[in-house]
């Protein structure tokens, strides 16, 4: 159980924050229509090598965070609002919008290569460090996750696994289903606006309990 939970943890946040289709997800599909699975799958595993540094960089800062209560306190209070902001973003605004593939789509111009550019446009998002800083920090809090090196070691490798495991049901599935990308999109923003107001809720309650 101690390995099973930072594993899960890691996974379902990368896989449920990774769904939306973006920039690396719809260039994973484009590259796989284009050049085929195989070199998709080489662009995945860079992007998702980057999610793993980004994610270990991020809960690093946070264990050092950690360590003064002071400022843990100030972070929750502004993790807690940016996760209200991120849960009516997701189930009030984001599901309005009408995701368009093409505009999402980087032209690949080599079959070459394919690995760096996954490392190179993964690591162009910067939302991922921060988000796992007021993330980690949240959910230590309400003791789901710890500042250890085991517990860190295993979240961050399941980080990694759940944003491949999204980009290889990209690169596998996104031609038969790229009709349904609206459905999809729809779907997904309710799951991860769940998420991120269930965090907040929580985040929230401990917060009033260690006040008041």
């Amino acid at each position: 159980m101690e390995v099973i939970l930072p594993l899960l943890v890691g996974f379902g946040v990368a896989f449920s924050t990774t769904l939306l289709p973006g920039l690396l997800n719809m260039t994973a599909a484009k590259i796989s229509l284009l050049e085929g699975r195989r070199n998709a799958l080489i662009f995945a595993v860079g992007a998702a090598i980057v999610v793993l540094l980004q994610s270990y960089i991020a809960v690093t800062f946070a264990k050092l965070i950690n360590r003064r209560p002071d400022i843990v306190d100030t972070l929750e209070e502004i993790g807690v609002l940016i996760f209200f902001v991120l849960t009516i973003y997701f189930l009030l605004i984001a599901k309005k919008k009408k995701p368009k593939a093409a505009d999402a789509v980087v032209k690949v111009r080599s079959k070459t290569g394919n690995f760096f550019l996954g490392m190179a446009l993964s690591a162009l998002n910067f939302f991922p460090i921060p988000f796992y800083v007021f993330l980690s920090i949240s959910l230590s809090a309400v003791k789901i996750f710890f500042f250890t090196n085991f517990y860190i070691c295993f979240f961050v490798t399941g980080a990694m696994g759940g944003a491949f495991l999204v980009f290889y049901l990209y690169i596998a599935f996104f031609k038969k289903f790229q009709h349904k990308t609206e459905f999809f999109m729809r779907n997904v923003n309710y799951l991860i606006g769940s998420i991120t107001g269930i965090v907040a809720i929580v985040t929230l309650l401990k917060i009033w309990k260690n006040h008041y």
